[in-house]
Formats: C-alpha cells, sequence, structure tokens
C-alpha cells in the first residue's frame, strides 16, 4: 500500500473523493474507478486571486506557481451555481430569513491562526492529525463577556479576551493557557470545584492532557498532576457531566486509539501510521475511552471498569443526555469508524450498553453531535453528522452541487463490514433521531433535510429567534480535497431544515476564497522526488482547500442576537457577525444557571420556557461544537410571543424550580437553585 498511495491519493484528489485507503487485507474501493480520476495538474489562474495568508506569503507569481490539488479550487464556478440556486430558493422560504452574517474577522482584533504538523500537509497522509482543533467559550474573568479559547497543532493554543463592540484581546499569556509544546485538539470549559469561574480542561495528542484552575480573574494555574487527569495518548473530544447526582462535574474523556509512530517529525510531533485508518482491526492499537469521577477538591478517578463504561473504539466525542427521561445523564458515544455507542445510566451506579436495542443504525463515520428539540414537542432529539461517508464517496466538480450535496453516501463506495468489523446497519451520512418518547427513535434525517457534505462540528441554535433551534455545520476537508461550503441549516418551524449558508453571507467566504497556500515546494532542486512535484518543476506554490472543523454560537458583542466563530483548519478562524438585532429586533431571553445542590454550572439542566404561543425547551448541556464544550447562557429566542408566562428548571439534582411570569424580555437572566423548590421570582442581571 505505501507504494501505491500517492498515485491513489492524488488521483482522489483531483475529483474531491477518498484519501483514507484501507490496510491491505481490508476491501478497496473500486479499482476501476479510481483509474479513470485524473491527476491534478497546475491549475489556471483564477478569475480573482486569493489573498495570501499572513502567516505563509504567497511568492510573486513570476518565480513560484501556483498549483491546487485539487486544481478546481482555485476556480470555482460551481460555486456561482451554488449561490444563484440559493438566491431563487431565497424567495421561497417561508422560515425567516432577512439577515445576514458577516466575517469580521479584521475588526474584531483576532489574529489567531490555525497551524498544522506535516502530516496534514507537506507530508500528507491519511491520519487522524486531521481531525483536530476546536475552541470553546466562557466568561474566564468575570466581566460579563464571553472570552474565546482556540486549540492549536503546531504553536500555541489562544485565549482571546471579549473588550465588548466585537473587539478581543490577545489574553493567552496572561492567563498562562498557551500549551505552546503539545499537539492540542480540543478545549472544555466547566466549574469543576464549584467555586463560580471557568476552569479549562485541554486534550492533546500524546502529550499530556491539561486540567487549568481559574482564579477568577481569568488568570489559570496547571492543576494536572494533582487531578490525575495526565493521561497520555491520542486523545480527542472530552465533557463534563453529573452522572451521579453528587454536585460535582465527571468528565468523559474519548480517545481515538493509537494512529502515531514513536518517530518524531518536525515540530517535535510523533509521525502517523501510513494505514492509521485501518489501525482499528489492530486491537493492540486500541486505546480506551475513560470516565473519570471528581471526588472533590479537583481530584478525579477513574472509574471507567468500577462503572461499566469500558470502551475502546475509536471515538472521537460524546454527548450527555438524558435518553429515557428517568433523571440520570446517559452517554452518548461517537465512533469515527463503525457503531456510535449509547450507554445507560443505571442510577449513577453503572453504565449499561444499550446501543442496539436504542439506535440499530447509527452514522458510518461520526463527528458531531447535538441535542436539540427540533419540532418543540418537548421531547430531545439527536443530530449526529457523518464526515466519512463522504470521504469515500466522490463528489464530481462539473455536477450540479446540490443533487449531491444532499444525498447520502453511495454503499457501493464505502468499504464493506468486513473493514469495521461491524453488523453493516449504518446511515451512510448525517443522522438525526426524532426522539419519538418513551425512550424510542426514529432516524429521519432525509425526510428532514439534514444532510450536507464532509460536516465536522455541529453547533445549534436559534439563529432567527423565531423560537426553533437552527444548525451550524463546519464543513469541507481541506488538503487534498475539494472545498465544501458551510452549512447552516434554518429550522422550518420542526418540519425540515431549509439550506441557508449563501442566503444569510456566511458562504462564499470574504474575498470569495476557497484555498490558500499550504506549503511550498522546490521541484527542481530540494523537493524533486516529492509525490506533488510529479509533471512539475521549479519553485511551486501548494494550495489546499480552506474548511471550518468546529464552531460556537454565542452573543458576541451584546446586541440580542447570535453570532458564530469558527476554528479553522491550518487557517484563521471565521467571525460571523449578525445583523439582526438591526434588520428584525429579535425578542429573546438568556437564562444562567446557578446551582447548588447540583453542579454550579447547572449542567445537565432542562429548562422550559411557556409563552402566549409557544412551548420551549432546551437543555443545559455545555455542548457548543466538535471537539468543544463551552459555559455560556441559553439563549432562547422566543419568536412572535408577547410574553413569558413561565418558566420551569428541571435541576441535574432532579429538582424542578418554576418561576412565574411575567418574566422581562431582552436580558440576561440568573436563576439559582434552591434548596427547596418552592417558586422563586426570576432575578435579572445585565
Amino acid at each position: 500500500m505505501k507504494n501505491v498511495l500517492p498515485t491513489v491519493l492524488l488521483a482522489l484528489a483531483a475529483l474531491g473523493g477518498c484519501s483514507e485507503p484501507p490496510a491491505p487485507s481490508a476491501p478497496q474501493p473500486d479499482p476501476k474507478a479510481e483509474a479513470e480520476l485524473p491527476a491534478p495538474v497546475e491549475a489556471p489562474e483564477p478569475k480573482e486571486a486569493p489573498a495570501p495568508q499572513p502567516e505563509q506569503p504567497a511568492a510573486a507569481p513570476a518565480e513560484r506557481k501556483r498549483v491546487g490539488i485539487p486544481a478546481e479550487i482555485l476556480d470555482t464556478p460551481w460555486l456561482e451555481q451554488v449561490q444563484k440556486q440559493q438566491e431563487i430558493d431565497a424567495g421561497k422560504m417561508k422560515v425567516f430569513h432577512g439577515f445576514r452574517f458577516e466575517d469580521r474577522l479584521p475588526e474584531s482584533g483576532i489574529t489567531f491562526v490555525h497551524k498544522v504538523v506535516e502530516d496534514a500537509g507537506k507530508a500528507y497522509k491519511p491520519v487522524h492529525y486531521d481531525h483536530g482543533n476546536g475552541l470553546a467559550v466562557a466568561d474566564v474573568d468575570g466581566d460579563g463577556r464571553l472570552d474565546i479559547y482556540f486549540s492549536n497543532q503546531v504553536g500555541a493554543n489562544a485565549l482571546w479576551r471579549n473588550l465588548g463592540g466585537g473587539r478581543f484581546e490577545d489574553w493567552t499569556e496572561k492567563a498562562g493557557v498557551g500549551v505552546a509544546d503539545r499537539i492540542g485538539v480540543s478545549a472544555s470549559f466547566a466549574d469543576t470545584d464549584n467555586d463560580g469561574d471557568a476552569d479549562l480542561f485541554v486534550t492533546t495528542v500524546r502529550g499530556g492532557n491539561l486540567l487549568f484552575r481559574n482564579d477568577g480573574a481569568g488568570r489559570f494555574t496547571d492543576i494536572t498532576m494533582a487531578s490525575v487527569l495526565d493521561y497520555v495518548g491520542h486523545s480527542s473530544g472530552a465533557v463534563f457531566f453529573d452522572y451521579n447526582r453528587d454536585g460535582l462535574l465527571d468528565l468523559f474523556l474519548a480517545n481515538v486509539g493509537v494512529y502515531s509512530t514513536d518517530e518524531i517529525g518536525p515540530d517535535d510531533y510523533y509521525i502517523g501510521y501510513e494505514e492509521a485508518f485501518a489501525n482499528h482491526l489492530v486491537p493492540e492499537r486500541s486505546e480506551r475511552s475513560i470516565l473519570y469521577r471528581n471526588m472533590g477538591g479537583n481530584v478525579f478517578k477513574d472509574v471507567s471498569k468500577q462503572t461499566g463504561l469500558v470502551d475502546a473504539s475509536w471515538n472521537g466525542d460524546a454527548c450527555p443526555i438524558d435518553v429515557n427521561g428517568d433523571g440520570w445523564i446517559d452517554l452518548y458515544v461517537l465512533s469515527m469508524q463503525g457503531h456510535d455507542s449509547y450507554y445507560e445510566n443505571r442510577n449513577g451506579e453503572q453504565f449499561v450498553d444499550r446501543s442496539r436495542e436504542v439506535f440499530p443504525a447509527t452514522s458510518w463515520g461520526a463527528m458531531g453531535i447535538e441535542v436539540l428539540d427540533f419540532e418543540n414537542d418537548g421531547r430531545l432529539d439527536i443530530f449526529v453528522t457523518d464526515m466519512h461517508s463522504d470521504m469515500w464517496d466522490p463528489m464530481p466538480f462539473k455536477k450540479y452541487w446540490p443533487r449531491f450535496e444532499k444525498r447520502k453516501a453511495r454503499k457501493k463506495h464505502v468499504p464493506s463490514t468486513r473493514f469495521l468489523e461491524t453488523d453493516g446497519n449504518h446511515v451512510h451520512g448525517n443522522a438525526f433521531f426524532r426522539n419519538d418518547g418513551e425512550g424510542k427513535y426514529t432516524e429521519v434525517s432525509d425526510a428532514i433535510s439534514a444532510e450536507n457534505y464532509w460536516p465536522w462540528g455541529l453547533s445549534v441554535a436559534d439563529l432567527n429567534a423565531d423560537g426553533y433551534e437552527d444548525a451550524f455545520l463546519a464543513s469541507s476537508m481541506n488538503f487534498p480535497y475539494r472545498y465544501g461550503p458551510n452549512s447552516v441549516l434554518l429550522n422550518d418551524r420542526g418540519e425540515k431544515f431549509v439550506e441557508a449558508a449563501f442566503t444569510l453571507g456566511v458562504e462564499p467566504r470574504r474575498d470569495r476564497r476557497t484555498a490558500k497556500p499550504w506549503f511550498d515546494l522546490d521541484c527542481s532542486g530540494a523537493d524533486e522526488g516529492h509525490r506533488f512535484c510529479e509533471g512539475l518543476e521549479g519553485p511551486v506554490a501548494i494550495w489546499g482547500a480552506l474548511g471550518s472543523r468546529s464552531s460556537v454560537i454565542f452573543d458576541l458583542d451584546d446586541d440580542g442576537d447570535l453570532d458564530i466563530v469558527t476554528n479553522d483548519f491550518n487557517s484563521e478562524p471565521m467571525v460571523l457577525v449578525s445583523n439582526l438585532s438591526q434588520k428584525k429586533p429579535p425578542r429573546w431571553i438568556e437564562v444562567a444557571l446557578r446551582g447548588r445542590i447540583s453542579n454550579r454550572d447547572g449542567l445537565g439542566a432542562r429548562i422550559v420556557v411557556t409563552t402566549d404561543t409557544a412551548t420551549l425547551t432546551r437543555v443545559h448541556d455545555g455542548k457548543s461544537g466538535y471537539l468543544s464544550q463551552s459555559r455560556t447562557p441559553l439563549y432562547v429566542g422566543l419568536g412572535d410571543a408577547k410574553e413569558i408566562r413561565r418558566i420551569e428548571i428541571r435541576w441535574p439534582s432532579d429538582t424542578t424550580q418554576t418561576i412565574e411570569g411575567p418574566v422581562e424580555v431582552g436580558r440576561r437572566h440568573l436563576f439559582e437553585e434552591p434548596e427547596q423548590t418552592a417558586p422563586k421570582p426570576a432575578s435579572a442581571i445585565k
């Protein structure tokens, strides 16, 4: 496989298809189909050349050829087709869409740029290093504004402090959370010691995970060794939740599996296996995920075996959710290659694997997950994105995009069940599990138009404040594949999702860019034998597609509507600021929680807002996107409701608090858990 890998990669990249070949013993994609694919060639000059990136300026055109892999990323008439079609479709939309987002990264002051290891660039191989970079949001210094933490692979992670008005300053050095000596993956904010501020947990690749305690003023102390959270391995997502209802946040750590060798590459990272995406077939390369119990005093204990939650699948992330409504938080775990797992919490003592009973078919290669009440029927549904299925099923450039964008991957292109070692009962694309009540779910992704192409992270929130939660899907696979637009799915009154990324200004990107310089080669000198120099000579700038990995939705400029911030792969983020408050001032409230019996953050609470027109159910789980957990208030759009009649909070302690209306709209409310459950008036804060 090593000898043919470059040819296969280049051929598939030219079309935008798979670059994750299985081990020699595993079934191969159709070789005839591969043979017909063209290899990448020197790209024509685009009509509008993308602007050079500050971290890697492009050389003068006379000195360095610009080569796109695949070539079509530099000339994208198909993108214009998509935009025109969405403009036509917008005229038929019933859901409100009379507002737009604008990428205000330059105005924000944020200069963070994500950088990747060579395994995702010049030394490209299909390995899990391309799965990185979460981000998380919390008010780290107690000033009432939400700050942003970005994870990075090469170079420091970064904390940006919110100054108000959409402006940020670099707070990384003052906070002491740069972690420049490790390959960062995910970020999670949570109050691990119940002292009222946001502590920070960071996962890394073989550098040791880290727990930072916040002093309340946005300065952090590394307490990893004392906390016993210093696991060293191929860690991915991490979620805090209180599984035993003792008022302390416990931690589930998703570990992928051994995808790197012991050989050290540039930037001090462990070089990945060539056949990394078949490593799940090698038992000695498995790496079990871990459930940590919070023992108090920021000390944690591995209780995976004790509780029966022993999972050695190739897990990327997870989400806490009370599936059966018994008041004990269960866990849905995402597997990158095969069936997801559902663990039912039995009274905070044991977890029982009921995956196939409750979810007989799950996404084949899950990435992101969110819980939401899609129909406003009071039942919590589950939305899962699947990137891996799309990688195996190429989407031609020259064919009409929407037709392929909304379809599931064709099974004939996806490796057989022998490769996955599963029963083959999969959803080859995004999955949407509608909650039918009594712990039963129906997969309805196609019926509600929940499909898109190459999705990673998933964030849900009510972007147009109409009372229904919408979705942002961070998408695109980056080098060496085609560009994939991000998706914004507006919720059409619980009936279906409507694609609106171009309608709302999220796409095309600022300056209509779809690519950036990825790395340079000297094809007549030191790099003459490089696989990407085939057919080329002289200095060459290799360009790769842009793409977002994760996102978080919050009101970054305190104007009453929701904005979106992404963490992009090997590039700068997007800071997508909404103008909804100028176009149609929304009716909304924000709900902040303070637990007394429950954990201080109130993670695991369910909030029901009853207005004169609707009953709105929201879950406070902290999940804010792929590889991300944030500490934010809940934003509840009220649509055309004139008044809030009551708010009910089911706390993680399983007590219920009722706040009778009227409740003032257009502001944030802080609700404190009572030691007794008598009704309590709302306490509003600015």
